[in-house]
């Protein structure tokens, strides 16, 4: 288990850098989400590493929710992360209820890099920021090689090596979440001695 916590506080450490990199870079091409907006948690093919998910199993483990959640997760039956709160019908607004422990791509999501096929960088945007401010998105588009947008694909990889049983599968975001829970009561039912009262 403490393996588990020492590799929560890497992919911790590895979250700041992640928002603080993309924050600022959609702050510099003005380019900022829109308050309340939830589209892309609505989204139904959300795909992240059970690494990504770690730092959040473990937590509710140390809450003691890791047994309840894995049960809401097994009885789950909606389309999206069981962890956004929907504030409208459709599901457009909303929150996220796990917003300090949300997974790489939920902080890279929005605005971010990508290369084409030919490797030339260009952006990838959310549709409602694109709609909502066109022209600072063609600005962006243009300005790809004076103020180049940070890769998704770089800091996935980053996550990834820091351990690759649990950073290279991908998984829709409540089986990776199940996953690692899974993963977590096992090892704490076999290693009932082991600290795991330590936050992680």
């Amino acid at each position: 288990m403490q393996r588990l916590r020492e590799l929560s506080g890497q992919v911790l450490a590895m979250y700041e850098e992640i928002s603080s990199t993309f924050s600022h870079y959609q702050a510099s091409a003005g380019l900022p989400c829109t308050a309340g907006c939830g589209a892309c948690c609505n989204k139904p093919d959300i795909e992240v590493s059970p690494l990504e998910m770690l730092p959040l199993a473990l937590h509710l483990f140390d809450q003691g929710l890791a047994e309840t959640t894995l049960e809401s997760i097994e009885h789950y039956h909606g389309f999206a992360c069981m962890q956004y709160q929907r504030h409208s019908l459709d599901g457009q607004k909303g929150s996220c209820g796990i917003y300090p422990w949300r997974p790489g791509v939920c902080r890279m999501f929005g605005v971010a890099g990508y290369r084409t096929k030919d490797h030339i960088p260009t952006l990838s945007v959310c549709r409602e920021i694109k709609q909502r401010l066109p022209e600072r998105y063609a600005d962006a588009l243009i300005m790809t090689t004076a103020n180049p947008p940070p890769m998704m694909a770089h800091y996935q990889q980053k996550l990834a090596q820091l351990d690759f049983t649990l950073g290279e599968q991908r998984l829709p975001i409540n089986e990776a979440l199940k996953y690692c829970l899974e993963k977590i009561l096992t090892l704490a039912a076999y290693a009932p001695d082991i600290d795991d009262n330590a936050v992680a």
